[in-house]
């Protein structure tokens, strides 16, 4: 099935931008600038308590670029915003013609190490500013606020329940895809299941159980339907009441020749009765019943719960892993970093604003390795640079064309898992993580300076006309 934008239809994604990229294009239109430029996205720096990145959204990045057009609607309600005739008719035949290049889904990633790369008519360009942004803060987020979740949980199965506190449509639908590259099991959302592929779980909810007269009734109800994969939610009225009900019902499943799945809790002292019900269900030779928790999770409530030895075999994570409640947001930016001098060879460019200095010109990342095989450090540097180490990214898209094979999303979280292992235990704390060394190549930080000299210079001699 096609992925979430199948359903939305990226050829009508194209107004889904802020209104001074239009504003901005409008004028390169007007002024006749259509030369090459090159833009970075990168994220500025890392929020509290996060070490890495996990990057994920490439691939809804890539559709946007190779779909992307203005309908006659599109046209039309933009000429009631005071755009010149000229510029709709550009937009009009509008297709996106450039070069880029980006690091795979499922990398882990570092502050000021390009993803993403677009070199393209500087029009072109500033036009995917927005959604680009969009699309690779909250799904990059996600992902790696899920993978913090999943190392936590120390092999024990992680289930994505996020989505009826996740901020709408897309979001819940990227926070399914992204949780499932970073590691979790599965998701709740089962249109995520649909167009993605992932696989879908659920378990009932305490109104199934309080709408039957009996508590044993509601299980012994939903065990009729679902014999062979019930999970019974144990903790409506009383959980150890509960669960001496869930074991009845397990027997009476064991004569039919099916296992109860699991039970669970969803509120109390997770800890204390989660040892309680596995010595009830061990006593009662129902060792194969699995106990699965929910309520509030995120990676450091389960982090404690499993120091305190709880007795949990899964985890169904919802808010706070859907929203990246503690962190909600990451500072991702796109930066011009080259433009096309009058000699028509690319100049390099940089923002000098403080504490936001950007790097100029096309640049590459090298991941240096230990002899085991875990990352030692990265290396930006300038794309014609050689270094021994292995480049992160590489060539997606060629005068508008797709060259890169988009891979499974099982690839992608295949992915994922080999980058994770390779990241240093330290660097996986879910507090006080040590930095992870990246380092500027000697050549880069040379163009830095002499940038920064020219673009000094030629403010001061060209002063204000």
């Amino acid at each position: 099935m096609k992925g979430f934008l199948g359903f939305l239809k990226p050829q009508n994604m194209s107004l889904f931008t802020d209104y001074y990229e239009l504003t901005m294009c409008a004028s390169y239109f007007d002024n006749k600038n259509f030369e090459p430029a090159t833009f970075d996205l990168f994220i500025r720096r890392l929020p509290e308590n996060r070490s890495y990145f996990l990057f994920a959204g490439l691939e809804e990045a890539l559709q946007y670029l190779h779909n992307i057009e203005f309908t006659d609607e599109h046209l039309s309600y933009l000429k009631k915003q005071g755009f010149s005739q000229d510029f709709l008719d550009y937009l009009g035949g509008f297709k996106f013609t450039g070069d880029v290049w980006a690091v795979p889904e499922g990398t882990v990633a570092f502050p000021n190490e390009p993803l993403i790369r677009v070199t393209a008519p500087i029009i072109e360009a500033q036009l995917l500013e927005t959604f680009l942004l969009n699309t690779i803060n909250l799904q990059t987020m996600i992902a790696t606020k899920a993978s913090r979740v999943v190392h936590a949980a120390k092999g024990k199965s992680v289930i994505e329940f996020g989505l009826r506190r996740e901020h709408g449509i897309d979001a819940g639908m990227k926070a399914a895809r992204s949780s499932y590259i970073a590691g979790c099991q599965g998701t709740s959302n089962v249109l995520a299941g649909a167009a993605y592929g992932i696989p879908v779980f659920g378990t009932m909810a305490h109104s199934f159980i309080m709408s039957y007269p009996k508590e044993i009734d509601a299980f012994r109800a939903f065990a009729k339907t679902f014999p062979d994969k019930s999970t019974l939610l144990i903790d409506t009225y009383d959980e150890m009441a509960g669960a001496e009900k869930a074991v009845i019902v397990a027997k009476e499943l064991e004569a039919q020749g099916y296992k109860l799945g699991g039970v669970r809790l969803d509120s109390g002292d997770l800890t204390k009765t989660s040892k309680k019900i596995r010595k009830l269900l061990d006593a009662k030779d129902l060792g194969y019943v699995k106990i699965f928790v929910s309520d509030d999770l995120d990676e450091f409530k389960i982090a404690q719960l499993l120091n305190e030895g709880a007795k949990i075999d899964s985890f169904g994570v919802g808010t706070k892993m859907g929203t990246s409640a503690d962190r909600p947001y990451l500072d991702v930016i796109y930066k011009l970093c080259e433009t096309m001098a009058a000699n028509g060879s690319f100049s390099p460019i940089m923002k000098l604003s403080q504490d936001k200095i950007t790097l100029p010109g096309r640049k590459q990342v090298y991941r240096f390795k230990e002899s085991d095989g875990n990352i030692k450090k990265d290396v930006i540097a300038l794309a014609n640079e050689h270094a021994n180490g292995e480049p992160l990214l590489v060539k997606v898209m060629e005068k508008g064309t797709l060259t890169y094979r988009l891979p499974t999303l099982e690839q992608i979280r295949a992915e994922a898992f080999e980058n994770l292992s390779k990241l240093p235990e330290e660097y996986k704390a879910l507090t006080n993580a040590p930095t992870y060394p990246v380092e500027l190549s000697q050549k880069l930080q040379n163009l830095i300076e002499t940038t920064k000299t020219q673009l000094t210079k030629n403010e001061i001699n060209n002063g204000v006309q």
